[in-house]
């Protein structure tokens, strides 16, 4: 089921405000894709092998805890 939805991530100045879309990848499997509402800031995530989030795409430079944030954002959605 594709999913689509408002989330936040804690940027170093301010806040940055974005959507997520759920997304199937080959080799990957189900990967929800970030998108600032500028648009410069993309940050792909998905579970590994060891389910585990882990970051599979996205801008550079980003900052490693917004891979927890977003995985946290995705658990509190999925769980509805």
């Amino acid at each position: 089921m594709e999913q689509e939805f408002e989330a936040i991530l804690t940027g170093s100045d301010s806040a940055i405000e974005g959507n997520v879309r759920q997304t199937v990848q080959d080799g990957v499997g189900e990967v929800y894709k970030f998108t600032s509402v500028d648009d410069t800031l993309h940050l792909s995530v998905a579970k590994d092998g060891n389910n585990q989030w882990v970051r599979v795409a996205g801008t550079d430079p980003y900052l490693s805890g917004w891979v927890d944030e977003l995985a946290e954002q995705i658990e509190q959605k999925n769980q509805l």
